[in-house]
């Protein structure tokens, strides 16, 4: 971090593109913005930029008196997943006689172009302004200069046709601010490589696209799927009772993990709290499952064979990663420190929408998972290739809360659990109408003949229907 003395020298100094003064306390685009461009580095001085909070143009200053809430909004820019590829940087306050500045430190970074909500900005001489194509496209040259990670280094066996390139213009609607892609008239070569999706200088894809948007990524990436296990007793040792693989690329892989959580995973059914009062009781917080599955599929290391494994036993859920704790996450800091073994991959799933804020997941799972009676999650995080998490199932917890003794909390009826089944079916069917019988039978743990019962008797029930051939045809749901 800079010293005083260092600090005195920038106060001293006019504007320049390592230094931005201001006054303002609460112009957070602007303050994102200036974070962007220091991170970009266009001059490539390798130095660190300043903004310095609470000075005037001429280096004197206001007189601003840094309160906790002020320095949390603003470290708080480095993790809101706003500014993309996270930026590296350091907030501290330094007290002078006159009044207080905060200094946020930032350095450049490895993995240009660096975005703010869609946008490039960059700084020349004092200037703030947003990126030319040019300038961006000298920013993703340096980028390949620097040592990349696994997902941005280029997947030498893929080409352009191993990418989906609808995906690939519907991620870029979301990634890139509507005007600057409407503006935009380079080759979707070179809109990808300014997301780290495409290497120019190779002419290959990255292995961030392969995984994100490609048509077969298990074709390059062997261990690139999820393996899903029911057993019907506590180990592995007991009987299957179903399993399945969610293959394919991440912007269509995780529409169906997220349906499968919530379909499958998730049983619900009413218990008494009460003599007249009775409340909606869940095995396990969808929330929960869903963010500890998103950071697998984040965290995990793509290099290996090994495939994420979700096993559900008959009192957990287990979910076991390839690779351990990466970079300057260590068993003894876990979870207050993280780091990113996939950066870009991490990137397309807080565009796509599936990841929310950086840093926060794990507190957050955990409260979710007391408040819903599981007891907190076990991390397994002092193994070299594997991370594990083990979920109880709250289901087996006994419930004291009900007001009268001798009421007994009773197990869902036949009734209960036949409306249960039929409303997840439907579900199922309401989000994708071509979704075959096999899929629905996986995502509600069904055997295809029990399935087939249900779906006559909808039919006789004319609350479901059938229209077209068994494999183009689609499922039409009655008013």
């Amino acid at each position: 971090m800079i010293t005083r003395e260092e600090l005195l020298l920038l106060l001293d100094s006019t504007e320049t593109y390592r230094v931005e003064k201001t006054i303002s306390t609460t112009n957070m685009d602007k303050f994102c913005e200036a974070i962007c461009a220091f991170a970009n580095d266009m001059p490539n001085s390798k130095k660190n930029g300043y903004l310095l909070i609470g000075v005037n143009d001429d280096g004197s200053r206001s007189g601003l008196k840094v309160t906790d809430e002020l320095l949390q909004k603003i470290s708080a820019i480095r993790t809101d997943g706003n500014i993309l590829p996270l930026p590296v940087m350091t907030v501290d306050t330094i007290a002078f006689e006159d009044g207080e500045v905060l200094v946020v430190e930032v350095t450049p970074s490895l993995l240009p172009p660096v975005r703010y909500r869609g946008r490039t900005f960059i700084r020349i001489s004092a200037r703030k302004d947003l990126a030319t194509r040019e300038e961006e496209d000298l920013l993703v040259e340096r980028r390949t200069a620097n040592f990349p990670t696994f997902d941005a280094t280029p997947c030498l066996e893929a080409t352009l046709e191993d990418i989906d390139i609808e995906q690939v213009h519907l991620y870029l609607s979301k990634a890139v601010d509507t005007e600057v892609l409407a503006a935009d008239q380079r080759t979707i070569k070179k809109q990808m490589a300014a997301l780290r999706l495409y290497d120019l200088h190779s002419d290959h894809p990255t292995f961030a696209a392969i995984i994100l948007f490609g048509k077969n990524p298990n074709y390059f990436l062997f261990g690139n799927y999820i393996q899903y296990v029911r057993f019907k007793g506590e180990t592995n040792a007991s009987d299957i009772l179903n399993q399945y693989e969610f293959k394919g690329a991440l912007a269509t892989l995780l529409p169906k993990l997220d349906t499968f959580v919530d379909t499958a995973l998730i049983q619900s059914r009413p218990i008494p709290v009460s003599v007249l009062k009775e409340k909606n009781f869940y095995n396990y917080p969808q929330w929960a499952v869903r963010e500890l599955l998103m950071n697998a599929v984040m965290h995990r290391d793509y290099k290996t064979h090994t495939p994420t494994k979700l096993y559900q036993y008959s009192n957990r859920i287990e979910i076991i990663n390839a690779g351990g704790l990466y970079g300057n996450a260590r068993p003894e800091n876990f979870p207050n420190v993280n780091d990113y073994r996939n950066p870009i991959v991490a990137e397309g799933m807080k565009t796509l929408g599936y990841v929310n804020m950086f840093n926060r997941g794990i507190s957050r799972v955990q409260k979710l998972l007391e408040e819903n009676g599981n007891g907190r999650a076990t991390f397994v995080v002092d193994r070299i290739t594997t991370f594990e998490v083990h979920i109880k199932d709250a289901s087996l917890v006994e419930y004291t809360d009900i007001e009268e003794t001798d009421t007994k909390v009773h197990k869902t009826s036949r009734k209960e659990q036949k409306q249960l089944t039929i409303k997840k079916i439907l579900q199922l069917i309401s989000n994708n109408p071509q979704i075959t019988r096999k899929e629905i039978a996986i995502a509600i743990n069904i055997s295809l003949s029990g399935l087939d019962w249900y779906i006559n008797y909808l039919k006789k029930e004319k609350i479901l229907n059938r229209k077209g051939q068994p494999r183009n045809g689609q499922w039409i749901i009655i008013e």
